[in-house]
């Protein structure tokens, strides 16, 4: 790592290499820029991306990018790490829960809602009047599926950062 960078510099490196998928590299520049400026939110929330992508480490990066999500809260691409962290280590819902928030700040975050179409949306119940997880709703589920050409997979998308 060079030690002539700046903590900005670092960071804008590191947003680089992660959209590039190089995501070991990108980490050590977030966790540089976290060093450099722990006040930074943006730097600690991508230093927590980074934690839960390359370290796994899911206490901790959850934990840096809650934090900045409080201190930043008018910031949807900060929601928008915290959802990715929770979706590294399986839990959708919760993903979910975080983007639409982060939807609610900016309506017109393209990459907000790219993440939400890669992750599906779910269909209504066939039968409304019962509850989504009734085993009727769910063998009809499937059978609307098959049936219906198509139709998108809910969970084609899980595992895509």
């Amino acid at each position: 790592m060079d030690a002539k960078f700046s903590a900005r510099e670092h960071y804008r490196r590191g947003l680089e290499l992660l959209e590039d998928g190089r995501q070991s590299e990108a980490f050590e520049h977030f966790r540089a820029a976290h060093e450099l400026d722990r006040e930074n939110a943006r730097y600690a929330s991508y230093y927590g991306l980074g934690l839960a992508l390359v370290e796994r480490r899911f206490n901790k990066a959850v934990e840096l990018c809650r934090g900045a999500v409080k201190e930043e809260f008018f910031s949807p691409d900060l929601y928008q790490n915290l959802a990715r962290v929770h979706l590294v280590f399986g839990f959708k819902a919760e993903a979910l829960r975080y983007l639409r928030r982060g939807l609610m700040i900016d309506p017109g975050c393209e990459t907000i809602r790219a993440d939400l179409r890669d992750l599906g949306e779910r269909r209504t119940p066939v039968l409304g009047f019962l509850p989504r997880r009734h085993f009727l709703n769910r063998w009809l589920g499937r059978a609307r599926k098959q049936l219906v050409p198509g139709e998108p997979q809910p969970d084609a998308a899980e595992g895509a950062f």
